[in-house]
């Protein structure tokens, strides 16, 4: 019986994750993202450039515009102009008009909602994945990636980066020798310069990990609350102990 039971959650639990998680690349060394969530400026470049870049595409049905503005700090009126494009009202949700059926045939599958690949993924995986694009012609979009190989995604920040290309070195595996990827070089026409794509793809990765736990900002803004007053009370209770205990002696 408890067998059974176990088989039945598992399946029920593969049932419920994003089809993402089982479309993982081979294993690669990922890049250190090095992002902060406490960073206002920097969600604040991530949330423009998700919402000029990804936003066509990848919804966010689980997290509101209102929220995110005021939880990284862009004024109403200032996101209503800048990055909602749509007409949605303050109060909605993160979505786009795609139908599912049309980005299936046009990308081989729907492309997955974002609000939770950085708690599925991480923000390495992320940021290791948007710096790993390289030319490939065979491909419908004319791009692959290292971290994600054939993934039927075209390189939406490539205006930024430029195009990349692969670089590769002969390698022995298992007694033969074969051409590895070992990483990717721009030809210099993107808008931004390596570092400072680098940056965008930071900003990018850390509005993503904010968005996948949106509470974590307030509670870690609790927490240290939350120590302050231990302290605090420590101190008074030190104290205070330090005064019954001279009467003793």
């Amino acid at each position: 019986m408890m067998k059974k039971l176990l088989i039945g959650l598992f399946a029920l639990s593969v049932n419920l994750l994003p089809n993402t998680v089982f479309a993982a690349g081979p294993s690669v060394d990922l890049m250190k993202a090095n992002n902060d969530i406490t960073d206002q400026p920097s969600l604040q470049r991530g949330a423009k450039l998700f919402m000029n870049y990804c936003l066509g595409c990848h919804q966010m049905q689980y997290q509101r515009y209102e929220r995110t503005f005021r939880d990284i700090g862009i004024p109403t009126e200032v996101g209503l102009e800048q990055l909602i494009f749509d007409g949605s009202k303050v109060g909605s949700h993160i979505t786009n008009a795609i139908e599912k059926d049309d980005a299936a045939k046009w990308f081989g599958a729907a492309p997955p909602d974002l609000t939770l690949v950085a708690r599925v993924r991480g923000s390495d995986w992320i940021y290791t994945y948007l710096k790993s694009f390289y030319k490939d012609e065979s491909r419908p979009f004319g791009v692959n990636n290292i971290v994600f190989p054939s993934v039927g995604m075209p390189h939406v920040l490539q205006e930024l980066q430029g195009v990349p290309t692969a670089i590769t070195e002969e390698v022995t595996e298992h007694g033969h020798t074969v051409t590895k990827i070992v990483g990717t070089q721009t030809d210099g026409s993107g808008e931004l310069s390596d570092d400072e794509y680098d940056d965008a793809v930071r900003d990018l990765t850390n509005f993503l990990e904010y968005v996948g736990e949106p509470s974590r900002l307030e509670s870690e803004a609790l927490g240290i609350k939350v120590i302050g007053f231990l302290i605090i009370l420590f101190i008074l209770a030190f104290m205070l102990k330090k005064e019954y205990w001279r009467d003793v002696h």
